[in-house]
């Protein structure tokens, strides 16, 4: 039996659905700059995002009247240098999502890497690890790692050669493995 590691990875922060005020699409993408005010030692800070459509500023709300000690300096210092990764981290965090009501649509913003072709064997052992949390569907993955069609996956799923302790239908997030019996 053989084991081999797949890796999803983002290639670029999702895309952000909420609806714009101004020409009423769904899509915004995030700029990667934070705007930070402060008012004596009272701090709100903002990630902004631009829509797809008629590039509308929105700013999505990260601290509202926080006091500045309450703030990590480093926190502070990442929205002052707009680090790149803390938009992705943001983004993801629900407490930021139900605050400013809006979802991720993930779409063409992430890769497979597979570390090569699947070998000829009877047996593969294959565990999928994910760098980000990103909802994928685990047959999508499997058929897109295997050179497979998704229903030859699910196909494979029925006939009990394709087999998880993960659930496989849905989407998921979470690291996760398969065997793939030939």
């Amino acid at each position: 039996m053989l084991e081999q590691q797949w890796v999803v990875v983002p290639t670029c922060p999702p895309l952000v659905v909420r609806r714009c005020h101004a020409c009423a699409s769904e899509r915004f993408e995030a700029s990667g700059k934070f705007r930070v005010n402060a008012h004596h030692k009272i701090l709100d800070a903002w990630l902004l995002v631009l829509c797809t459509v008629c590039g509308d500023t929105v700013k999505l709300r990260l601290a509202e009247r926080a006091n500045v000690r309450s703030i990590s300096p480093e926190l502070l210092n990442r929205w002052h240098n707009n680090d790149p990764s803390l938009v992705t981290e943001l983004l993801q965090d629900p407490g930021v999502q139900r605050r400013n009501r809006f979802t991720l649509d993930w779409d063409n913003t992430w890769r497979l890497d597979t570390g090569g072709a699947l070998p000829d064997q009877e047996v593969i052992d294959v565990r999928v690890r994910f760098a980000a949390r990103i909802p994928v569907r685990p047959v999508r993955l499997i058929a897109e790692g295997c050179g497979l069609s998704r229903g030859e996956v699910e196909r494979l799923i029925v006939e009990g050669k394709l087999v998880s302790a993960a659930r496989l239908s849905g989407k998921l997030s979470d690291d996760f493995t398969f065997t793939l019996k030939r």
